[in-house]
This record gives structure tokens, sequence and C-alpha cells, in this order.
């Protein structure tokens, strides 16, 4: 359902966008920065909303990189403690001390 909602939401940001630029057809002067041309308004507006979709693409994108590597980390990170905790639990059943050692980690701090 949410990507429905999506691609929806995309379909309806084209159509107005289209709509728009189509309206906008009178030529302009564009600065960009070194140089300066006249180009259609419409390539203007195309061409800019292009580059900000793949814009943020890129940053979402590296976002979820990330956050899939730290994923990755955390799932070994406990997959290391729940070993370590199997390995303590036992050898504490094997001894008369039924007393466990806990360390809880904060993950705020990390």
């Amino acid at each position: 359902m949410k990507g429905q909602t999506y691609v929806i939401a995309a379909l309806l940001f084209a159509l107005i966008v289209a709509t728009f630029a189509v309206i906008n057809v009178d030529q302009v002067e564009v600065n960009y920065l070194f140089f300066t041309s006249e180009s259609p308004l419409i390539l203007v507006i195309l061409v800019s909303t292009l580059l900000g979709g793949l814009i943020t693409s890129g940053f979402g994108i590296a976002h979820l990189i990330g956050a899939k590597k730290k994923i990755r980390r955390l799932e070994s990170e406990n997959q290391q403690l729940r070993a370590s905790t199997a390995v303590n639990v036992s050898n504490e059943t094997d001894s008369d001390d039924t007393t466990a050692d806990v360390e809880v980690i904060d993950s705020k701090n990390n």
C-alpha cells in the first residue's frame, strides 16, 4: 500500500510539472554561472525537476546504504553477544554459582 501511494504521488507530481512546463514555453535567459544562454522555459523546468529528483535519489540511496551497513554491524554484534551469553550461561550451569553478570549497553551512546 505504501508503494502504491508513492507511485500515485509521483504520477500526480509529474502531471503537475508537465502541465506547468507546457504552459510556460517562452524563451528565457538562463545564467549558468560561467555563461548565459537562451533556453525554452519548458526545458529549464523539466531539467531542473529531473536534476532535483536525481539529487534526492542519490541522498536517499546513500542513506539506505549507510543504514544497511549499520544493520549488518549491529546484527553481527548481536550474534557475538548471544554467543558469549550462551557460553557464560553454560559455564554457570556447570558450576554451583547461579548468578550471571550482565552488561547493559546503552544504544543512545552508540
